[in-house]
């Protein structure tokens, strides 16, 4: 995965898991990893249209969990913020008339399927809670 989303919503994830019953701003958020509170913003709202986060808009706004850290599995994170394949994308289209363009993006497919199905399942064997601890 190229892009950065899961990375962003794994350290806004973790900040507000370590700051329980509070609501915690997207500008603080944004401080903390040095980047502009939109793409914060941006974040946060798919995690709060996939339940993740809940947020609160005012002077004293800001977002918390939606649930337990224990009860929100990596694997989870992972499938909502992903909008690329681990290996990236096929090719657009290939020359259908080389031995190697007509077959390419079937079998990058398949390689792309595999290593999804991997990290996945490495995902799934840990909670934000389990993530959180290494920050103790």
């Amino acid at each position: 995965m190229s892009d950065r989303k899961f990375s962003i919503s794994m350290h806004i994830l973790v900040l507000l898991a370590t700051s329980l019953d509070e609501w915690i701003s997207s500008d603080y958020l944004a401080g903390s990893m040095n980047i502009n509170p939109v793409l914060v913003r941006k974040e946060l709202s798919n995690l709060r249209r996939h339940g993740i986060v809940v947020s609160k808009e005012g002077k004293n706004g800001g977002s918390m969990l939606a649930k337990p850290a224990d009860k929100i599995l990596l694997s989870d994170i992972y499938r909502i913020v992903s909008s690329q394949t681990a290996l990236g994308n096929s090719l657009a289209s290939p020359n259908p008339k080389c031995p190697v363009g007509k077959q390419i993006n079937e079998h990058l497919h398949d390689l792309n399927m595999e290593a999804e199905d991997f990290i996945i399942a490495k995902l799934s064997d840990q909670t934000l809670a389990d993530f959180k601890k290494k920050f103790e």
